[in-house]
């Protein structure tokens, strides 16, 4: 079986929180790597995002990304639609020329959806869609975040033109079955995985040594820096504290020297008075994350909309508890008042109250932090990839079928 992954917009292998380089990222990564491992060929096509990255990048036995030219490297995303089409005859002219097959395409978030279609049209092959997060769910989540005004059209071609849908858990099918007339029959649930070779517990005092932190409580947030990860609420949740004194707020991820939402951010936490208690770290490697979960005494998740919330997994397999908003895929992994909190309200008061408890009380901290562990390790990476393999070759079965029918 060989598989065409789009990801036209994000490359896969791009530094996490850099652009738009985040869950998503590592959500298509892992995926791919672990699909070659099972022995399942994998290219991922992504548009070239920088002039000094190889053509062809081999990211791990049986699978590689492929660069596809489309419009100028630093384009911004704002400008990506107009550069589809060249993409799509670019990817043709590679497959034509190298005379590679493969069985199925799977295109990932809405700028990947007219690719997928046209490609999986060409080669006659079904098409699997993973939108990650959707406009209108957005627009619901936030008001006054505007997508393209093209983005929820073409998400509705997608949902109708599409083979199967691949969503991270049954909120986003009824979404999508609600606002998208997508039929209930072609939406599979298939929740995202965790890497737990590479995030599992480290040492507390050898991680804090690392990161050159004191005997303060730590309040962590990783994931890029946009206004529908509601960052800010952190900091202003975290100025209610009443030992704000004695805690440090690190934040992981964004381009601090060209970020906009970086320099809100760091506006923010002078005027709350927060400054000398907020580390902003910018992107790390993502080997480094491991050390940053398991130094830091909690993660919160305060975001307005998370299709599946992979950070929280990812801090759970470190044995970190999680305060999260409950939005989206967060409440299918954070168990309240088990793995950590859920708070259904998007102001400051009621994330300091969660905040207070756990940073309060070492024992129920570490009782979250064990529960949310087991947790975490039934959702390793290897079962997710099964999973998407089975659905893959039934779809090629399928279709198989349905042409020697005809």
């Amino acid at each position: 079986m060989r598989i065409a992954v789009i990801c036209y917009h994000s490359c896969p292998m791009a530094r996490l929180g850099e652009r738009d380089a985040g869950g998503m990222s590592v959500y298509i990564r892992s995926l791919a790597q672990g699909l070659g491992r099972q022995g399942v060929q994998v290219d991922v096509f992504s548009r070239r995002h920088d002039s000094i990255d190889p053509f062809i990048v081999e990211m791990g036995e049986g699978s590689r990304l492929i660069h596809v030219e489309a419009g100028p490297p630093e384009a911004l995303k704002t400008d990506l639609p107009e550069y589809i089409p060249t993409f799509i005859e670019n990817v043709k002219s590679f497959v034509a020329e190298e005379g590679t097959e493969y069985d199925l395409v799977h295109s990932h978030y809405w700028l990947s959806g007219p690719v997928g279609i046209a490609l999986a049209e060409e080669w006659d092959k079904p098409h699997v869609a993973t939108f990650h997060t959707l406009a209108e769910v957005k627009r619901q989540a936030r008001s006054g975040m505007e997508d393209p005004i093209e983005r929820s059209e073409i998400e509705r071609l997608v949902a109708a033109e599409t083979d199967a849908i691949v969503v991270s858990d049954a909120h986003e099918r009824d979404f999508l079955a609600r606002l998208y007339d997508a039929s209930p029959e072609k939406v599979a649930v298939v929740p995202g995985g965790v890497d737990i070779d590479l995030f599992h517990p480290r040492n507390k005092e050898e991680a804090r040594r690392r990161l050159g932190l004191n005997g303060d409580k730590v309040i962590l947030c990783v994931g890029r820096l946009d206004p529908l990860k509601g960052v800010d609420l952190t900091l202003a949740s975290a100025a209610l504290l009443e030992d704000r004194n004695h805690v440090t707020v690190i934040l992981v991820g964004g381009d601090l020297e060209n970020d906009p939402e970086a320099k809100r951010l760091v506006d923010l936490a002078d005027a709350l008075g927060m400054t000398d208690r907020v580390r902003f770290e910018g992107a790390v490697p993502h080997e480094d994350l491991p050390w940053y979960y398991s130094a830091a005494d909690l993660l919160m998740v305060p975001s307005y909309y998370e299709s599946f919330g992979l950070v929280a997994l990812e801090a759970m397999a470190c044995g970190t508890p999680v305060v999260a908003a409950r939005v989206g895929g967060l409440p299918s992994l954070v168990k309240d008042g088990e793995t950590g909190y859920l708070v259904p309200w998007h102001c400051p008061e009621p994330f300091a109250e969660r905040l207070e408890v756990l940073l309060a009380h070492d024992d129920l901290r570490n009782t979250m932090g064990k529960a949310a562990y087991h947790r975490a390790q039934g959702m390793a990476w290897e079962s997710v990839v099964e999973r998407f393999a089975t659905l893959y070759e039934d779809l090629i079965s399928r279709e198989v079928e349905t042409k020697e029918a005809v």
